[in-house]
């Protein structure tokens, strides 16, 4: 897989560098990364088959395997598809901590029902688990969204409405 680098926004499109994730950018970022979410998912409350299902259902003895290797700082390699999850769930942790300065009230948010279009009733935990890495991408960019003012209740589909201050509440 490569990505690319847009540092410089003035350069035309036919400019922009591309980079290919090697084995070595996996092995240098896998043990690291590994043990972030497992900070982030005791956080969170995960039970282990929520953490495994988050990675992308790797096998149970794999999962105990990375775990393992990443807690000795052992040498790790994962795949790139559970790098990516992990950095969405390392997004999903980012937002919750900068829109909620209590922690258990982001936990609420996380763990519970909403009626907004993109969760008609279901929690973000609940829509993360079970639409995979589509899911967890969902989730971060809807809470990116909303860092950035863009999103609110009862709006209709495709279409978002600035936060205010009205709906800011400090305790």
């Amino acid at each position: 897989m490569q990505i690319a680098n847009f540092s410089n926004p003035s350069v035309p499109p036919e400019g922009v560098q591309f980079h290919t994730i090697s084995r070595e950018d996996r092995e240098r970022t896998s043990a690291p990364g590994l043990r972030a979410f497992r900070r982030i998912a005791d956080r969170f409350d995960m039970s282990e088959v929520e953490r495994i299902a988050i990675l992308g259902d790797p096998g149970r003895s794999t999962y105990h395997q990375w775990m393992k290797k990443a807690r000795e700082q052992q040498s790790l390699t994962l795949p790139l598809d559970t790098l990516l999850r992990i950095s969405a769930i390392l997004g999903i942790y980012k937002a919750l901590t900068i829109l909620f300065e209590d922690e258990s009230q982001a936990l609420v948010w996380l763990r519970g029902s909403h009626q907004g279009t993109l969760f008609v009733g279901a929690s973000p935990m609940a829509y993360m688990l079970e639409g995979g890495h589509d899911g967890l991408m969902s989730v971060r960019r809807y809470l990116d969204a909303w860092r950035g003012g863009n999103t609110g209740f009862g709006v209709a589909e495709g279409s978002f409405e600035a936060v205010t201050e009205d709906d800011l509440v400090f305790a």
